[in-house]
């Protein structure tokens, strides 16, 4: 574990290598405690470098067995060997020579899983950021690209597959006892790409037929037994596969396609190239197991993963600062697919959900920062959603700023010119300039400035003139290290509704640059004039969440339960009610009055009763604003408790009110149709599901969710009547019978009792806590599986509002606790539960305090790691 060394990378003091590495040759000998690593190097001084300049190569607590260059051993005097260092002078005066390098580790006591590590008894390796240097000494390094050959040999008992990365080469015995497999990647990749898989498993084989002719063998390897759990993520890899071709031009490469689904795995998955490896919770699904969202996210990340052939490995970041050049970009991309696998306004509504519920609080706390950062600690720690969420809003914004035609030659022109190259976020905005001949580099200030942007708009309509005219402000709130920001490039879809809820014709605009529907302000103050207009419209703005704003328009009540009736834009229907139930439940939680506009509640019933829109879409309007939403609009002196309150009775009155129109639906939505995982069957589920959480509410009993949870013949459902029973009644009989009988029925099913923690970690109230920490000691937790933690502890700490922030501080000092504990062997995901202390300074002063003291508890342990310690004094400030 590297612990704190203080060193700060910027990005300003970036200079390439002295070295390059320009093939890697590995031997891997398998054993759990003493493998053995020959690395055969072949390394090239670049032009300019002296000759007497030393070699450095990255370690990570290496133990180094011997050294030779050009097949002669090196003598003691000329080089310097640490844990987590090699340097080598007295080289030899030609530009290019041969370094062998020796190391050996201990794989079956790696619990960090970074490098190469022993999980279920099978290896497997995880080397983004920075794990190839647990491996050997290494340029670990994103713009040292090198093509790699791997052997590896291992007994056949213990590990009959052997795969890397590549295409195989040559496999055979050695003796009775061992074997070997040779693989060779032919595309120079990073270190960080590296892959080795090798155990006992079962697996799938397909194949692909490539746009070109070419087929590809694709297998994906699980636990023996599970192999038909994995034909939904093989069919997810067809269909990615085909879609990347038809939308982006983008042909897979190799002969081969592999993924591995491991149980012990830090990150969801991981994109080496032609060597995926997947957190098997990713991966392994069906009706009895999974849940619509696991099928979802399934397909999702099966994409975002391949999708990285292109963008993130074929071309890759020249530097870790770039990382949203990968990340982002390619969860645009996956964003896309699944908008066209599904449906794209139920998509970009959860895509937006989730943006408000992760990514807007870090822009507003001290874990702030740019898309591409400036400067950093511990990489690891920025793998945030700004990284991958913003950055996929700040491409989206670049499609929207240019259309469809341009940005797709745009893409061409990045994968034609940089094809084989680490690159910077300036060489990606210069391919879209080139192409589209439109000047982008004020728009680039998304990539370099942090937090959310703030736009104000007022409007007024002028009867005598026809005009109608809106004044639009925008700021950006200070962040940490930057109190002055620039005016942004902000593109703002939008639409003027008439009288008959239709978009009214826009004749002439002043004011700013508007064309195909899109407002584009580049200023801080701006008033936009249009003329013509025959009565006053009702302004949809932002529409499809064109731009990650927040946005404060002065529209009334009435305004925004007509847009919610009539707006052609789907999203921005949801966005009017989901405002009305804000609006309504920060007055509920601040005044502690529960009197409700009975014009909410009927808009509510007739958004669940119109058929026209498509179930799921209905059941994301039905669904109220989260705890933690309510939280962040309040943004202050926040009451737990009061939120809660709030919420439920909000609940209960729509309930109530729609009590029969809602046992209705619920009724129709029924599925009397084997299973299907398809978004039609899905959406009528979501539906029904969300409805009886309002029906138990009104019923005020559990029978209903009951006798679901007993009839179900899918997780979904089952899943779903769980969470309301637990909820709404966690004390009651009902309850307690249904989750034991969840845990018998399941226990030795490892993802699906992550269900059961998450369902009883997310009991709002303060009696939860002592729940968790009981359920810390079940036979099905472990602190050292990382979706133990993130299922029990981790959704706790950033799931439930009411136990975390319980009034005592009781769940802080538990999860300071926790982060202590898990710090010593995994720092990477102890990092991550740390960042649940984020929007401590928004809680009421008692809160505040305690928290307070919970992270200076962790800050002051000895020997923290650099992971840990980077996070909590970022976030103490």
């Amino acid at each position: 574990m590297r612990t704190d060394s203080g060193q700060v990378f910027r990005l300003e003091d970036y200079k390439p290598s002295d070295y390059l590495i320009t093939h890697t040759d590995l031997l891997f000998r398998l054993d759990p405690t003493a493998t053995l690593v020959t690395a055969k190097l072949s390394v090239k001084r670049r032009d300019g470098v002296a000759a007497n300049a030393p070699v450095v190569l990255d370690g990570d607590g290496l133990v180094l067995e011997s050294l030779s260059i050009n097949g002669m051993p090196v003598s003691d005097d000329r080089y310097k060997a640490t844990p987590d260092s090699l340097e080598i002078s007295g080289l030899p005066q030609e530009a290019s020579f041969e370094l062998e390098i020796v190391t050996r580790i201990s794989p079956v006591t790696n619990k960090a899983l970074m490098g190469l590590y022993q999980s279920s008894g099978n290896y497997c390796t995880q080397c983004e950021a920075e794990g190839f240097r647990r491996i050997t000494y290494f340029l670990d390094r994103p713009d040292n690209l090198s093509t790699f050959t791997v052997r590896i040999e291992a007994k056949k008992s213990e590990a009959p597959v052997l795969l890397s990365n590549g295409n195989p080469v040559e496999q055979g015995s050695l003796d009775s006892e061992w074997h070997y497999a040779v693989w060779h990647d032919p595309f120079p990749k990073p270190s960080y790409l590296f892959a080795l898989v090798a155990g006992d498993l079962g697996s799938i084989h397909d194949t692909f037929t490539t746009s070109s002719g070419r087929e590809v063998a694709l297998g994906i390897y699980v636990e023996h037994g599970k192999e038909p759990l994995a034909t939904y993520a093989m069919d997810a890899l067809k269909r990615s596969m085909r879609w990347d071709e038809e939308r982006f031009g983008c042909e897979y490469d190799l002969s081969v396609f592999n993924i591995v689904a491991v149980s012990d795995f830090n990150m969801g998955a991981m994109e080496n190239k032609g060597l995926n490896v997947f957190n098997d919770k990713y991966v392994l699904a069906d009706p009895e197991t999974a849940t619509d969202a696991d099928y979802a996210n399934i397909e999702a990340i099966i994409a975002h993963e391949y999708f990285h052939n292109w963008t993130g490995n074929r071309i890759t970041c020249r530097d870790w600062f770039q990382l949203c050049l990968k990340e982002g970009l390619t969860v645009y991309r996956d964003h896309e697919f699944s908008a066209d696998q599904r449906s794209r306004p139920v998509k970009r509504i959860a895509e937006v959900r989730n943006l408000r519920a992760l990514q807007f609080p870090e822009d507003q706390g001290p874990l702030a920062h740019p898309v591409r950062p400036r400067r950093y600690k511990e990489i690891n720690n920025f793998y945030t959603s700004t990284v991958y969420e913003k950055g996929s809003e700040v491409v989206r914004m670049i499609h929207t700023i240019l259309g469809a035609e341009q940005f797709r030659a745009g893409m061409d022109l990045y994968f034609q010119r940089h094809d084989g190259q680490a690159v910077t976020i300036e060489d990606f905005i210069a391919c879209f300039q080139e192409a589209s001949g439109r000047a982008l580099t004020h728009f680039a200030l998304w990539y370099h400035q942090a937090g959310t942007p703030r736009v104000n708009v007022t409007s007024s309509y002028e009867a005598d003139t026809g005009d109608f005219v809106l004044n639009v402000e925008q700021s950006v709130p200070p962040t940490p290290a930057e109190s002055m920001k620039k005016p942004l490039h902000i593109p703002l879809a939008y639409g003027l509704l008439g009288p008959n809820g239709e978009d009214m014709e826009v004749g002439s605009v002043e004011g700013a640059t508007v064309a195909d529907g899109v407002i584009h302000l580049t200023e801080g103050s701006q008033t936009v004039r249009f003329r013509g207009i025959g009565s006053r419209p009702v302004l949809s703005l932002n529409r499809g969440f064109s731009s990650p704003i927040v946005l404060k328009q002065d529209l009334t009540k009435e305004d925004r339960l007509f847009l919610a009736r009539h707006d052609s834009d789907l999203y921005n229907r949801w966005e009017a009610i989901n405002a009305l139930c804000v609006e309504a439940l920060i007055a509920a939680s601040t005044s502690g009055s529960y009197d409700f506009d009975p014009a909410l509640v009927q808009c509510l019933v007739e958004m669940a009763s119109n058929e026209s829109l498509e179930p799921a879409y209905r059941a994301l309007a039905l669904s109220l604003p989260t705890e933690a939403d309510i939280a962040r609009e309040i943004g202050s002196n926040v009451n737990p408790d009061a939120v809660l309150a709030a919420r439920s009775a909000l609940r209960l009155a729509i309930g109530s009110a729609a009590r029969d129109a809602f046992g209705r639906i619920y009724d129709a939505q029924a599925d009397r149709q084997p299973f299907s995982p398809d978004a039609a069957s899905a959406g009528k589920r979501s539906l029904r599901n969300i409805l009886l959480d309002y029906l138990v509410a009104a019923d005020g009993s559990p029978e209903l969710a009951s006798r679901q949870f007993e009839a179900a013949d899918n997780m979904t459902d089952r899943a779903a009547a769980l969470s309301v029973l637990a909820h709404q009644y966690p004390q009651h009989e009902a309850t307690q019978k249904a989750l034991s009988a969840f845990e018998e029925r399941f226990c030795d099913n490892a993802l699906v009792m992550d269900k059961w923690f998450i369902i009883q970690a997310t009991i709002p109230g303060a009696a939860t806590l002592d729940l968790v920490r009981g359920l810390t000691a079940h036979p099905a937790f472990s602190l050292t599986n990382p979706n133990r933690v993130r299922s029990l502890v981790g959704t706790f700490a950033s799931g439930n509002q009411t136990g975390f922030h319980r009034a005592d501080g009781a769940g802080y000092r538990f999860l300071a606790d926790t982060v202590i504990a898990l710090d010593k062997h995994n720092p990477q995901v102890a990092a991550r539960l740390s960042t649940a202390f984020r929007s401590w300074r928004s809680m009421e002063a008692g809160r505040q305090e305690k928290a307070r003291k919970a992270l200076a508890s962790i800050n002051e342990v000895p020997n923290l790691s650099r992971d840990v310690k980077d996070i909590v004094e970022r976030t103490l400030g």
